[in-house]
């Protein structure tokens, strides 16, 4: 009969195997046995003596008995999946992975493994399922050592792979359906298989001033909603030739576009103020008409005049020349409120200069405008040698009905009237 209490035998197993002497830790393990046939931190030393032994099935077994007792202990199943994979057998690892993943789905060895095995098994969906989460987990740990550094960096490979992989797969399927879709159908589908694909983000609206609800947060309006613009671009050459008479000028009237009073904090707009690096000659400012500078644009101000412009007193239209010197950037920002759309009409654009509005990107093309949100953040940068022009003019936001663009003038006269602090 076996002596001594099982917790004897464990703690003499365990001092035993501390001290390199194998034979006396099995000896007190079997005793262990002997007296608990399922008791499972032997079990679990057995397996492990097994392994050492080049004697998986064995492992497997005394795994497995440990499992049962205790089934919420993870280091027993990432034992028992490590023999179930010497033994080649894939399904019976699965298995025992995705139990510690019931226990603690953050276990990040498990998941290491779960990846590793959809990977041997050609599971490459499953697989980019695992390794971002070993990305995400491992994102939250400081100074990872080189061994899981290296698995994270295959983790991103496999999973960018799978992504590319994956997008051709969903262009090809698509091409004819875009090749034939209305612009706008294409632009909406595109961004929505973009963002599906991690390509982009989508933007939310960030308005500094009033925010209208319920309108769509979209980046760049369809020309659709803008029939004039034809009209616009059709007088591109007349409104070039009068930029360049007022650049010509020794007292041109460009003045910094952002001149911030004393007292403000640095901020995103500290490089730029009262700087020329980003100018502007203004037509009409805060609502108001600039009759001076209106008269050395002459063709310029009846064409803008004829336009459909957001008119609210004392804020809008803005419509004005905007100069970016060369090597200058606009940081990323949002505007004042929705109820507004930005048009730009590009004048002077050397190679170089870029606009991103969202998560979309454009160039400008001389007498080519588009219309954009600029409560959804965006950026402008000129990388040339030589300055970039073009002419913005506010207008309305073209999903309010005409009742509702009345409504909103009086809303700010109201408030104006009680000295309402609204931008």
């Amino acid at each position: 009969m076996t002596s001594g209490s099982i917790q004897q035998h464990l703690a003499e197993a365990q001092r035993a195997m501390h001290a390199g002497q194998v034979d006396k830790a099995r000896h007190h393990l079997d005793a262990v046995i002997e007296l608990d046939p399922t008791e499972p931190n032997a079990r679990n030393a057995l397996g492990l003596f097994a392994l050492d032994q080049g004697d998986a099935r064995a492992a497997a077994a005394h795994f497995e008995i440990a499992c049962d007792r205790d089934p919420k202990a993870q280091p027993l199943w990432m034992n028992l999946a490590r023999a179930h994979r010497e033994l080649g057998d894939s399904e019976a690892e699965r298995a025992a992975l995705e139990k510690v993943l019931t226990i603690d789905q953050r276990d990040l060895l498990a998941l290491i493994r779960l990846a590793e095995l959809h990977e041997r098994l050609g599971e490459e969906a499953l697989g980019a399922k695992r390794w971002g989460a070993v990305v995400a987990l491992s994102s939250g740990i400081p100074d990872r050592l080189p061994e899981l550094e290296q698995i994270v960096d295959h983790a991103k490979a496999f999973v960018q792979k799978h992504r590319q992989h994956l997008a051709n797969a969903i262009d090809a399927k698509l091409a004819d359906d875009l090749s034939g879709a209305s612009t706008r159908d294409r632009r909406r589908l595109q961004a929505a298989a973009d963002h599906w694909l991690g390509r982009r983000g989508i933007y939310a609206n960030h308005c500094e001033g009033l925010h209208y609800p319920f309108l769509p947060a979209d980046e760049f309006f369809d020309r659709g909603h803008f029939p004039w613009l034809e009209q616009l671009e059709a007088a591109t050459p007349e409104i070039i030739k009068e930029l360049q008479a007022i650049l010509a000028e020794r007292d041109s009237g460009v003045a910094p576009y952002i001149s911030m009073p004393p007292g403000v904090p640095p901020n995103k707009w500290s490089r730029l103020d009262k700087s020329l690096d980003w100018g502007a000659f203004h037509l009409w400012k805060e609502g108001v008409r600039m009759d001076d500078a209106c008269a050395r644009a002459p063709r310029t101000t009846e064409l803008v005049e004829s336009l459909p412009l957001c008119r609210i007193e004392g804020r809008a239209p803005a419509v004005f020349f905007s100069i970016l010197k060369a090597g200058s950037h606009i940081p990323p920002h949002t505007g004042v409120t929705n109820v507004r759309s930005i048009v730009h009409l590009p004048l002077i654009v050397p190679e170089g200069c870029g606009f991103r509005v969202g998560g979309e990107t454009r160039e400008w093309r001389v007498g080519e405008a588009f219309v954009f949100d600029d409560t959804i953040e965006h950026e402008a940068w000129n990388r040339s040698g030589h300055d970039r022009a073009i002419l913005i003019i506010d207008t309305w936001n073209p999903h309010l009905s005409e009742h509702e663009r009345e409504m909103i003038v009086r809303f700010y006269a109201a408030a104006d009237e009680q000295r309402g602090v609204l931008l």
